[in-house]
């Protein structure tokens, strides 16, 4: 691809065209760079028509019209967004189509460059000698008789266009009187190509690489090599999208009686339908196929009133890049045309989420909440007497050395990697289910580059969430339950230290009284404490669940930031080429002409 085209165009997930047209050239640049040649021929007759200018700084099809234009800046910017996604040999084809769109909007559009291609002995260089008027092309037994392709133009302003196919100046030539005569064939280069099956592989290659850069083909058939399978195989199947910027012509139907010659026409043409070539019958767009005999003139003169109906129409250039465009869709077809409709639904997302919060242990999380609201709850209305016993048991616990959560980590982490990296996997998966195999390989890329630092992120939230600042909240009932459980344990000094002085004396003796005190502080401590497990059973329950949905909540944001976004991400870009290349492949092919 051209420099002047891809300074235009960023690779980022969203190309992006940047604003900003070329500088306009002058006079003679635009002449050179519309097929002329300023020292040689008149400027008038170079320059584009109708003084239309060739601005480089324009999209590859800003020189094209209708949907032609839309469907070459849709491959332009395909390529460009699939770059860091697909591989080189992938996009090459895309990428010539692109480059001869781009160099042929620069020369002229007032000529239409045909080839006239063939086998060793089928007389294309005979044919071509007849268009001519005049012998140009050598012919004789000597086999192969053309060795380089033979430039025929029939008016001026085709350097350019011959600069690019490479004839060399001694090769270019005028057909008989100038060409005053053929008004009709005005704006024709036609060019002799080598044998397509000749023995020297340089004339095989010449002639694949013209093929490549002509705006039209004719193929030149015989009656003994018309069905020759390298013909068929190597260049009409592979070229039949191209049916509408190719003839096919029988020659040497003078060996042949009537009879014979239909046919063989009628044959030849089975021959092109299998090969997929649509035939331009009754008025419908394909190739046209005829017979002719190049020796004795027959069937030449129709063929030259239709040559100069398709060069008088001057869209043969676009036609033949339509079909450039067809065949690049088709074959880039498998790496963007997805099976089904691949992407994160709300159901996979949701199914990431709880996998995560598995993994980190939320519930868990949120049980150790609740009871630690509930032991809160135990400190604040438990007797003092039960209090310090569990205060006793605790110290003994911490002085054996035998608390679980000092161990749990150690048999617990391995089995939390294992959860998130399932979670990751199944997620990566149901995302690039369907996709092509390149998009589907990045989306799952994006994904393991999201799940690195997962697992650590995740146990950092667990070990915040298992260690909350401060105490749980209290509610507003707390104070009194603390006041009436005091007051509990008051009356059970009080009566203690009554029945204590009744006993030294101090006292007058009434053992009831004392008793009783004591026993209503011994039995309303038990009744209080119970009393507030009871009322905390619900703001515990409630304090755990918002532990449990804050550290669920907080799995999946840590989550969707490394993991689904950068899915996301991928699927988006993804999308967006997958539009451009519904624009690039089902514009309709005929709309251009």
């Amino acid at each position: 691809m051209s420099s002047s085209v891809d300074d235009r165009w960023d690779d980022g997930l969203i190309a992006r065209r940047v604003a900003g047209r070329a500088a306009p050239q002058d006079p003679a640049q635009d002449a050179v760079e519309a097929g002329g040649d300023v020292g040689a021929g008149d400027p008038a007759v170079d320059a584009p028509e109708d003084g239309e200018r060739r601005d480089p700084g324009l999209p590859v099809g800003g020189a094209y019209g209708g949907s032609l234009r839309v469907r070459l800046d849709a491959l332009h910017e395909l390529v460009g967004l699939s770059r860091a996604r697909l591989e080189a040999e992938t996009l090459a084809e895309a990428g010539r189509v692109i480059d001869e769109a781009t160099a042929r909007q620069r020369l002229s559009a007032r000529h239409t460059v045909v080839a006239i291609a063939g086998a060793t002995g089928s007389g294309k260089s005979t044919l071509f000698n007849a268009l001519a008027g005049v012998p140009v092309s050598e012919t004789g037994l000597r086999r192969p008789t053309t060795s380089a392709p033979i430039a025929l133009s029939w008016s001026e302003g085709a350097a350019g266009l011959l600069d690019r196919l490479a004839v060399p100046g001694r090769l270019r030539r005028r057909p008989l009187a100038g060409g005053a005569a053929d008004a009709d064939l005005q704006g024709l280069v036609l060019i002799d190509l080598p044998d397509h099956d000749s023995a020297v592989t340089a004339h095989r290659d010449q002639v694949d690489r013209v093929l490549s850069l002509v705006d039209a083909v004719i193929w030149v058939v015989d009656p003994e090599k018309y069905a020759d399978a390298a013909l068929h195989e190597r260049y009409l199947r592979p070229l039949a999208g191209h049916a509408e910027v190719t003839f096919v012509v029988l020659n040497q139907v003078d060996r042949l009686s009537t009879e014979a010659a239909d046919l063989v026409l009628d044959d030849l043409r089975r021959l092109l339908d299998d090969d997929g070539v649509a035939l331009g019958e009754h008025g419908e767009p394909g190739a046209t196929v005829l017979a002719l005999s190049a020796l004795t003139g027959e069937g030449v003169g129709e063929l030259r009133d239709l040559l100069g109906r398709f060069v008088q129409e001057r869209s043969a250039p676009a036609r033949r890049l339509a079909a450039d465009v067809d065949a690049a869709a088709r074959r880039l077809r498998p790496v963007y045309v997805a099976d089904g409709r691949p992407g994160l639904g709300e159901r996979s997302r949701e199914d990431f989420a709880a996998r995560l919060a598995v993994a980190v242990g939320a519930t868990a999380a949120g049980e150790a909440a609740e009871r630690a609201w509930r032991r809160n709850a135990n400190r604040a209305c438990g007797t003092p007497w039960l209090r310090l016993w569990r205060w006793y048991e605790r110290t003994r616990d911490h002085g054996s050395g035998t608390d679980p959560r000092l161990q749990s980590p150690v048999e617990e982490e391995p089995t939390a990697r294992q959860r998130v990296e399932q979670a990751v996997r199944i997620v990566a998966d149901e995302a690039s289910r369907g996709l092509p195999v390149p998009w589907a390989q990045a989306v799952r890329e994006a994904a393991d580059r999201g799940a690195e630092g997962l697992p650590e992120a995740l146990d950092a939230l667990a070990v915040e969430a298992g260690e909350p600042a401060g105490r749980p909240p209290r509610p507003a009932w707390w104070p009194a339950a603390v006041l009436v459980q005091a007051s509990m344990t008051l009356l059970q000094i009080f009566g203690a230290l009554w029945l204590v002085g009744q006993i030294i004396g101090v006292l007058e003796p009434g053992l009831l009284p004392p008793v009783l005190v004591m026993l209503g502080g011994i039995v309303g401590g038990p009744l209080v404490e119970w009393a507030c497990a009871a009322a905390a059973k619900g703001p515990a329950r409630r304090y755990g669940e918002e532990a449990e949905r804050g550290l669920r909540e907080a799995a999946a944001a840590c989550g969707r930031a490394r993991v689904l976004d950068p899915v996301a991400a991928e699927l988006m870009r993804y999308r967006e080429v997958r539009e451009q290349y519904v624009r690039v492949s089902t514009v309709p092919v005929h709309s251009h002409r």
